[in-house]
């Protein structure tokens, strides 16, 4: 590809087990933690479990749970406590991922003529299914089609991005993409493909699972897919299956060249990438395909026209299934063998093997772990690796798996794959992004205005801030000051900020997080300059602020005031 047929991803925004965002999962990754949890006997009972479950010796209670699941922040997007409790979890933490997404891109406020669209894809609305189907408190009055519109529209997987495109007023395709395990990373290659044929100006893509409404595990059979001990082991001897978990990711994709222009930040470029199906070619249709896998690893290298020898990682699928993780090296082996013979050098690893398998947000968030590592320069170790599983003869390949983390060698080129249930496989390239020009000169005052849906909200968001500056010494106050002036949405509850310099805006911020419930006015320094004191004055009175000079950066998202919406299942005992 050239330089006009790539993309660059300029935000990134994920929820999952053990983590509220990237930073948080990066955190997590490079310091080994296994976020799947080992529930107790009293987690399982007070989910509902049986007592004769939780004590049959075939259980494993281990899921990679995702906290505050009940919980979600109706009136920010517009919905009654009586519509969000009817509304899928997974629509609610894929409105939250998107809104983030769009934030950390510092276009959380949109021109209206920006064609912004929306790719993306979830689980089997089990809270329908588990939650409202057979529940009296919510059964429609009427036995027709009709009467059942508006309880199906609360979950079914085709409303997800029109959900989104609906509550953030965005104008692009709205696009669902259901191809199970891979759907998150599919949705990525399909808004890429829209934005290169300029269908869209910004594209969200990702993805969204709630794959248990409860806190609960599993039975495992022997030469199942779920693993004996709770533990995923990709590519491990001991492996003996996968763990699922509920999680949200979501990337925001821009032409690079349209993002160069405009100095956004970038995280990562898209260089290339491919989708196809196996077909009939595997032994079953629950069975991953050999030459499928293969052709679309060799498909996204030859659309980004790069040599294997210069991937130095690859985020594979790695489920921690024998025979699925002995399959997937033997294709990635193929497709690199058409054009490299050098062995070992390719890092292979797995994020569910701290997460869990997310299902239709697994993707995504393999690539969020991908474009991490590239840009950080460190390639985090894959948990629970050992040696080998026997029928992986890693000595032959160009990849090795470790546990422990590795400094990147050579050009920073990662591979992210995803193979869905059904066959349908997606293989996307990564690189480190172009280096960004350093601004010498930043003006001697800043305007830092804030808003938000309530107070509670404000003075958290104010906080968040206060320690992003804080433990951040070379952050621009300018661009700073421009994201939020120009990235952010503009609500009714308000402060402003002015300040010189990076600890005079902390100390102040710490104050507006500090404050009494009704944020009034806030003082500011007396030899501010009167422009920016009129300028604070009009913002906290609901006015707009000029969009000074700057650059979009990256600032913490906005704090969700998460309330508890959530309907019981048909004869619960809780």
């Amino acid at each position: 590809m050239t330089d006009d047929d790539r993309i660059a991803i300029v935000g990134l925004a994920c929820r999952v087990p053990g983590a509220e965002g990237p930073a948080e999962l990066w955190a997590n990754l490079t310091g080994g933690v296994d976020a799947v949890r080992r529930l107790s006997a009293t987690d399982l009972t007070s989910a509902g479990l049986p007592a004769e479950t939780v004590t049959d010796p075939g259980f494993v209670p281990a899921f990679g749970w995702l906290a505050g699941l009940t919980d979600f922040d109706a009136a920010l997007f517009g919905y009654s406590a009586a519509d969000a409790a009817l509304l899928d979890p997974q629509h609610r933490l894929f409105l939250e991922v998107a809104w983030w997404a769009l934030e950390d891109g510092g276009y959380g406020r949109t021109d209206p003529e920006t064609q912004v669209g929306v790719f993306a894809g979830c689980g089997a609305n089990r809270y329908l299914r588990h939650h409202l189907l057979g529940n009296p408190a919510v059964q429609p009055a009427g036995g027709l089609m009709e009467d059942w519109d508006d309880l199906l529209a609360g979950g079914t997987c085709d409303y997800l991005p029109s959900r989104v495109a609906y509550a953030l007023d965005l104008k692009g395709p709205a696009v669902a993409v259901q191809t199970s395990c891979s759907s998150s990373l599919v949705a990525v290659c399909q808004a890429a493909q829209s934005l290169l044929d300029y269908r869209c100006d910004l594209a969200i893509a990702g993805g969204a699972a709630v794959v248990s409404t409860r806190q609960a595990g599993y039975r495992h059979r022997p030469g199942g897919t779920l693993a004996a001990d709770g533990a995923c082991r990709p590519y491990d001897a001991d492996a003996s299956g996968q763990v699922f978990g509920n999680g949200a990711g979501a990337v925001l994709l821009k032409r690079l060249a349209d993002a160069v222009a405009d100095d956004d930040h970038i995280h990562g470029v898209l260089a290339g990438w491919a989708v196809n199906n196996d077909g009939a070619d595997r032994a079953g249709f629950t069975a991953p395909g050999f030459t499928g896998q293969a052709a679309v690893v060799a498909e996204a290298l030859a659309a980004a026209d790069w040599q294997p020898a210069d991937v130095g990682f690859v985020e594979g699928h790695g489920s921690g299934t024998a025979i699925g993780d002995a399959l997937e090296i033997e294709s990635l082996t193929r497709a690199y063998r058409m054009r490299t013979d050098r062995s070992g050098y390719c890092v292979l690893g797995s994020v569910k093997s701290g997460v869990g398998n997310l299902d239709a947000a697994a993707g995504v968030v393999g690539l969020i772990k991908a474009v991490l590592a590239v840009r950080h320069g460190v390639i985090p170790g894959t948990l629970h690796f050992r040696r080998p599983h026997r029928d992986i003869d890693l000595a032959a390949t160009p990849f090795v798996v470790t546990a422990t983390e590795q400094k990147w060698a050579g050009p920073r080129r990662a591979g992210v794959s995803s193979f869905g249930l059904g066959g349908t496989n997606a293989h996307v390239l990564v690189e480190e992004p172009p280096v960004r020009p350093v601004v010498d000169a930043e003006p001697p005052w800043a305007l830092l205005p804030l808003s938000a849906a309530d107070p509670r909200a404000l003075r958290q968001l104010a906080g968040r801030l206060a320690e992003h500056l804080d433990s951040r010494a070379g952050t621009s106050l300018t661009d700073a000051a421009y994201t939020l002036a120009t990235g952010r949405a503009r609500l009714p509850h308000r402060a402003a900020v002015v300040a010189r310099d990076l600890s005079q805006a902390v100390a102040a911020l710490r104050s507006v997080a500090g404050g009494p419930e009704s944020e009034g006015a806030r003082p500011v320094p007396g030899d501010a300059p009167d422009e920016l004191r009129d300028q604070a004055a009009g913002w906290r009175r609901g006015g707009a602020v000029p969009a000074t000079a700057g650059r979009r950066t990256p600032l913490p998202g906005y704090p969700f005031q998460r309330d508890r919406h959530w309907i019981e299942p048909p004869g619960s005992r809780r």
